[in-house]
């Protein structure tokens, strides 16, 4: 008996050849219930956008403090990733993700009797953020990795498309809920869709190919299943300190920073009340934010096979030039009906929308190897930062200047010095990745 499959029998499982011959590999199906997995954690996601009238009319809280828990929890969406992603490692995906979810649910829920500004930065910003962090696309990275060995940019590009797919799903509901029941019903409705997902979470989702006894899709030898490693918080920090001293992380980093910053922190919070500030109906806003998401999901999966055959760095600098050229256009676009120079805005925009993330994922996995995961759960804090500083200024902008123009012009010049930055990263010799901690 080979050693492969000794270990496959040592841990009470049948050889690979013997369980998978014949059938869709089980990767797929992983894949699968992940995909569906962020969906359902998608709902959250679609409604801060809604909350920023709403909330300001009843509570007359200023745009800037809502802003403020809506900045909070995209911060901490960012920097708990990098720590989820080493707690997965530690505890298994299925248990970190079962409880995020569970989280998300209570803290979405408990905002239907907030009366004061720090409730909402409790329920919101901190329970939301935290719960959401744990769920972000390190989440996908760690799947990616331990599940594929070949069509990792495809399958990255898949994933990442869910969160599209849960905002397609859910904005057009949540915004009619909004309008025609009040903001309470749709964070009652965020709630339940996050707790939905557990069962399938737990049920469905195993933590490591070794698990069912199968190798990672696309490899030649059997994997087995790495052993818990303990230390999580101590794990992603010191991968943190060993990565910064790489040159590439920054670029990376500063790339990701302006991601966020021109998609999470702008358009999807403040374009909703952007558009209504022109007299567009939010119905007929979150309807072209829903459109966003559906050609996100094409442009995202059309970036993983972009991926696997083309160099990720002219990838990203082609993302962030487009990016960067239609957000200058958008403050002429605004206006009370849709027309259509603005659904032509929303197309393009749509394609570009988290088209970044599979080059980015696979420039973790060149440059950092096994701790890639991790590494871009860092790069992905980074994005989460951008967008939150965004989220906050552009609230502040609004208030100060009572439009956002100048947060549209600014974002489409950090756009197009990400560009540069993206041209900047230097390719790793094929074959010399590593681990960021020795």
């Amino acid at each position: 008996m080979t050693q492969t499959a000794a270990s496959t029998v040592a841990a009470g499982q049948e050889p690979t050849e013997s369980r998978s011959a014949g059938r869709i590999h089980r990767a797929w199906f992983v894949a699968a219930v992940t995909f569906v997995t962020i969906i359902g954690a998608a709902a959250f996601r679609s409604l801060p956008g809604l909350l920023i009238d709403p909330l300001h009319q009843e509570f007359d809280w200023s745009r800037g403090t809502i802003a403020s828990a809506v900045s909070i929890n995209l911060a901490l969406y960012g920097l708990t990733a990098p720590f989820a992603a080493a707690l997965m490692d530690r505890f298994g995906i299925r248990r970190v993700v079962a409880v995020a979810l569970t989280v998300i649910a209570v803290g979405a829920g408990t905002t239907v009797w907030m009366t004061s500004p720090w409730q909402l930065m409790l329920c919101w910003g901190l329970l939301v953020g935290l719960g959401s962090g744990s769920m972000a696309l390190a989440f996908a990275a760690t799947v990616t990795n331990r599940w594929f060995t070949e069509r990792r940019g495809l399958v990255s590009g898949i994933l990442t498309a869910a969160s599209a797919s849960g905002q397609l799903i859910f904005l057009p509901l949540l915004s009619w809920i909004v309008s025609e029941r009040g903001w309470r019903p749709a964070s009652v409705t965020v709630a339940l869709a996050a707790l939905a997902v557990v069962p399938f979470v737990w049920l469905l989702l195993r933590d490591h190919p070794a698990d069912v006894g199968l190798k990672p899709y696309g490899a030649k030898e059997f994997v087995p299943k790495p052993a818990p490693v303990p230390g999580a918080a101590r794990r992603a920090v010191k991968v943190l300190f060993s990565a910064m001293r790489t040159g590439p992380f920054w670029l990376l980093a500063g790339t990701f920073a302006i991601c966020g910053a021109s998609t999470n922190g702008l358009i999807q919070t403040h374009f909703i009340p952007a558009a209504h500030d022109h007299g567009m109906p939010i119905t007929a806003a979150a309807s072209l934010l829903a459109v966003i998401g559906v050609f996100d999901v094409l442009g995202t999966i059309a970036s993983g096979w972009f991926t696997d055959r083309y160099d990720s760095r002219r990838l990203l600098a082609v993302y962030y030039a487009f990016r960067g050229i239609s957000l200058l256009f958008l403050p002429i676009l605004l206006a009370p009906a849709v027309h259509l120079p603005m659904i032509f805005f929303i197309v393009f925009y749509g394609l570009d929308w988290v088209a970044t993330v599979p080059p980015t994922m696979a420039l973790c996995r060149e440059h950092y190897g096994d701790d890639s995961a991790i590494v871009f759960g860092w790069v992905l804090a980074s994005h989460q930062v951008g967008a939150a500083l965004v989220a906050f200024f552009g609230g502040l902008a609004r208030d100060i200047f009572g439009s956002y123009d100048v947060v549209w012009y600014a974002s489409g010049a950090l756009c197009a010095a990400a560009a540069l930055m993206a041209l900047v990263i230097r390719r790793r010799p094929a074959g010399t990745a590593s681990a960021a901690v020795a």
